[in-house]
C-alpha cells in the first residue's frame, strides 16, 4: 500500500499514512510533486486525469503529479509515476518552484500539499494506464496556456497556478 509522507508547516516529515486515508475533507498537510515534462522539440505533455480518480477526476493537468514515499527522493518518485502512469522514462529533471504549496478542494476532497514543481524531458512514447490517465496531448507552451485561459475549470487548480508562476519566474523552457 502506498504511504503518503505527512509534514509540518516547514516541510519536515512527521509521519506517514496510507494514501486512501489521506485525501478527504480534512486532508493533512503532506508531500507531493508536480512535473512538467517536454519532448525533444519542446512540446509539453499534458494529461487528463482518469474520470474514476478520487481527486480532481477528469481534469486536465501537467504531465505527472504524485507523492514521494517515505525516504524517496522527488526525482525517483517522478520517474516511478511517469513509468506507472504513462510508460515513460524521464531525463534532465530540475527544480522550478521548490517551495510551492497549495490547498484546493473539489467535490468535498481537499488537496493540502507542499508540492515542489519540476521541469524535465520525457523519453519514450506515452502508453497511459487508463486508471490514471484518460487522455494526453503534446502542446507548445503558448497553446497550453491558451487552453488553460479558455477552458479554466477543466484544468486542475494547481496546474493553472503553477503555469503562471513558471512563466513569472522566466522558466518556460526554450525550444
Amino acid at each position: 500500500m502506498e504511504l503518503i509522507v505527512l509534514v509540518d508547516d516547514d516541510g519536515q516529515a512527521i509521519g506517514a499514512m496510507p494514501k486512501p486515508l489521506v485525501h478527504h475533507g480534512e486532508t493533512p498537510l503532506h508531500r507531493a510533486f508536480s512535473a512538467y515534462l517536454f519532448d525533444d522539440t519542446g512540446r509539453l505533455l499534458i494529461t487528463r486525469r482518469a474520470v474514476d480518480k478520487a481527486t480532481f477526476p477528469g481534469m486536465w493537468t501537467n504531465t505527472v503529479c504524485g507523492h514521494p514515499g517515505p525516504g524517496e527522493q522527488d526525482a525517483d518518485a517522478i520517474a516511478r509515476r511517469a513509468q506507472f502512469e504513462l510508460g515513460l522514462g524521464i531525463a534532465d529533471v530540475r527544480p522550478a518552484l521548490p517551495g510551492y504549496r497549495y490547498r484546493a478542494e473539489f467535490r468535498g476532497v481537499v488537496e493540502n500539499e507542499i508540492c515542489p514543481v519540476y521541469l524535465g524531458r520525457f523519453t519514450g512514447s506515452p502508453a497511459p494506464d487508463a486508471t490514471e490517465v484518460e487522455e494526453w496531448e503534446l502542446l507548445d507552451w503558448a497553446a497550453f496556456r491558451r487552453r488553460q485561459e479558455t477552458e479554466g475549470d477543466a484544468w486542475s487548480p494547481w496546474c493553472r497556478e503553477q503555469a503562471r508562476m513558471i512563466e513569472d519566474a522566466g522558466l518556460v523552457p526554450a525550444v
